[in-house]
């Protein structure tokens, strides 16, 4: 009982956040991992997958491929903006 009401007491002097805790060793490891997956696998295999197996049109495939490497990009820039990844 006196652990959820320090918990209160907290929220109410300051801020929580609710973003990701970034400090944490999962989120660094995960967001590492998917920003690497959406790099190297985003533009490669997934318009594969799109074009072959679901029969969707080539420039559909192709441009998914294209967001999904930029999205990686982008990531892999905020992880080393925020020194997450050195």
């Amino acid at each position: 009982m006196r652990e959820s009401e320090n918990m209160t007491e907290k929220k109410r002097e300051g801020k929580i956040s609710t973003r990701l805790d970034l400090s944490s060793k999962f989120w660094k490891i995960f967001l590492t991992v998917l920003a690497a997956f959406l790099t190297f696998v985003g533009p490669t295999y997934i318009p594969y997958v799109l074009l072959n197996v679901l029969k969707m049109d080539y420039s559909l495939s192709m441009g998914s491929g294209i967001v999904l490497f930029v999205i990686g990009l982008v990531l892999i820039w905020y992880l080393i903006k925020n020194k997450i990844i050195s």
